[in-house]
């Protein structure tokens, strides 16, 4: 005689349920980008403050795939929080892969996929960055300069120079390495440079004070 298992109906609830995508804050204005990747292009930006739906991260990477106001896209893990009040690293038992054009997998193609060179260093963390018993916006803007002179703006996009790639992502107060060349602007108290694709604007320290958007 066979016995009859039966599932409560509670337990047919919990198997139908699908895994909610992971709440995140952004700890800074944060680059939403179309690959896992520092050379990927930047398709949009979750705001400071703002929250995302974290969809999965690369396994062991810094990468996560995230949704913020209807576009999916791919940002920064260390400039995620788990929590909307304090600065907690993004939990999430989701792993997600990604697959490059042609079908072919890769768990964040950034060396193959840079055009121009290959990652020469990485960024050096930055106040927004995550960090324990951090408050978020504690530090929002504190690092920023005013809008730039009109002449500063037409002088560094009238000069364009060859993009450097670094590790991690374009933010306020990320630091410049010091084997990176950073190019002065006549007549400020500032220098610039592109990082990852994007225009910015460092302080004598080589801290990112302005990203151009």
């Amino acid at each position: 005689m066979f016995k009859k298992l039966t599932l409560s109906a509670a337990a047919l609830c919990v198997a139908a349920t699908p895994m909610l995508a992971a709440q995140a804050t952004a700890t800074t204005d944060l680059n939403l980008r179309s690959g896992p990747g520092p050379e990927f292009e930047v398709i949009g930006v979750i705001a400071g403050l703002d929250q995302a739906e974290v969809e999965g991260c690369l396994d062991g990477g810094a990468w996560c795939e995230v949704t913020y106001d209807g576009q999916t896209g791919w940002a920064h893990r260390h400039y995620l929080s788990g929590s909307a009040t304090e600065a907690t690293k993004v939990t999430t038992t989701r792993t997600v892969t990604y697959m490059k054009e042609g079908g072919n997998e890769g768990a964040g193609a950034a060396a193959g996929a840079v055009t121009g060179g290959a990652i020469a260093g990485s960024l050096i963390g930055g106040p927004a960055a995550i960090a324990a018993g951090v408050v978020l916006g504690a530090n929002a803007g504190s690092d920023a300069v005013p809008e730039p002179e009109t002449k500063t703006v037409t002088y560094v996009t009238e000069n364009p120079v060859e993009p450097v790639y670094l590790d991690g992502e374009v933010v306020l107060g990320a630091g410049v390495p010091e084997d990176v060349e950073i190019y002065p602007v006549p007549e400020s108290d500032y220098s610039y440079l592109n990082v990852n694709g994007q225009d910015v604007l460092v302080k004598e320290d080589r801290t990112i004070v302005y990203v151009y958007r």
